[in-house]
């Protein structure tokens, strides 16, 4: 059972990140000595002289833009008790394994096979308005998530689903303003890449912070990004999505959802970029384009597709697993969150986006 974790209002950042790591400390030392990117990737970098400029950089870019998410990641770390460079590490693995590649380490794991590849599918009708998203991940993180339920100094509550050791959130969440997000990586190639650039788990931590969805572009649009992304911006009283798709050198683009039902997998869809092309999400899109749309029920069978044994939209391993499913309802101002195939409906949690405690009735 997916775990959930009441925190705050607490005296700082660090202190928030501290229980964080205090509750979590057996399942982020465990994710940790099970993650093969961690090991034969970034330590070995980390340990190259080619690395200690970049890797300062990117820390102190970070820790200058976005002070008190720096100071709740050491928290997390001083409180876990891991080294806290793992947990820079791992935070900033897409920022870093593109630079990987390019040095002489000898490595078990493809650097390619390491990105997570969720799918979302989207609608903004008369009907209904949803946004629903497999949560994919390398197969290092079953097991090694966890929902955080924060409550800060000024009031503002989120809640957030989070990888062990990771800052909330680098998956979906939402707050008490009513604004929620999901997330899908994105492949640009090596040539559309600046290194040292903002990650992209502070931006999404930051937009648990946002009180509605101009405020989250605001804040997406500041931020000077390494690798860029996909934002799946929720903004339950405005009734209204957005995909907003991102890369380095404040390129943005926007595309509003409404009555034609919007999938996205992990290629960019319109902002023109090069980029890599990606096998899982060209079979997942065009697999997407067949299926029926006109329902709830319709997005959670897309979801839970396994018609294509090599690239599934549902992923069962050996690389890539899908964690959960979240469903965001907007007319009802609900988050459900579902384990194992979404097909089969077994939800493990739902929240009330609306409700001051977020707990449905």
């Amino acid at each position: 059972m997916l775990e959930l974790f009441e925190v705050g209002p607490c005296e700082n950042a660090y202190q928030m990140g501290f229980l964080i790591g205090q509750r979590f400390s057996n399942l982020i030392r465990s994710r940790l000595s099970r993650d093969l990117i961690l090991q034969n990737q970034l330590r070995p970098f980390v340990q190259s002289p080619e690395s200690h400029r970049f890797i300062e950089t990117l820390s102190k870019n970070n820790r200058n833009r976005f002070p008190r998410y720096w100071d709740e990641l050491l928290g997390t770390a001083e409180g876990s008790g891991v080294p806290s460079l793992d947990i820079i590490l791992i935070n900033f693995r897409k920022e870093i394994l593109p630079f990987v590649s390019k040095t002489k380490i000898s490595s078990n794991v493809n650097v390619d096979a390491a990105e997570d590849d969720c799918s979302d599918v989207l609608v903004v009708n008369d009907s209904m308005a949803i946004a629903a998203h497999n949560e994919d991940a390398n197969v290092a993180l079953v097991g090694h998530t966890y929902l955080i339920k924060s409550t800060l100094s000024n009031g503002l509550s989120f809640v957030a689903y989070t990888y062990a050791g990771e800052l909330p959130s680098c998956a979906f969440g939402f707050n008490s303003h009513g604004l929620g997000f999901t997330l899908n990586s994105v492949p640009p190639v090596e040539d559309e890449i600046v290194g040292g650039g903002i990650g992209r788990n502070f931006i999404s931590r930051d937009l648990l912070e946002a009180i509605d969805i101009d405020d989250a572009l605001l804040r997406i649009r500041s931020s000077e990004v390494s690798v860029g992304h996909s934002y799946n911006l929720i903004d339950v009283k405005r009734r209204q999505i957005l995909n907003v798709e991102t890369a380095s050198k404040n390129r943005v683009s926007i595309h509003n959802i409404e009555s034609t039902p919007f999938f996205h997998a992990n290629m960019y869809l319109h902002l023109n970029i090069q980029q890599v092309q990606d096998e899982s999400s060209i079979s997942r899109q065009k697999r997407a384009t067949v299926l029926p749309k006109g329902s709830k029920d319709d997005f959670l069978s897309l979801l839970g597709d396994t018609n294509d044994a090599k690239y599934p939209v549902y992923m069962t391993g050996p690389t890539l697993y899908t964690l959960c499913t979240a469903v965001i309802e907007l007319d009802v101002q609900t988050l459900t969150i579902i384990e194992g195939n979404p097909k089969k409906g077994q939800v493990s949690h739902v929240f009330s986006i609306s409700s001051e405690d977020f707990m449905a009735q």
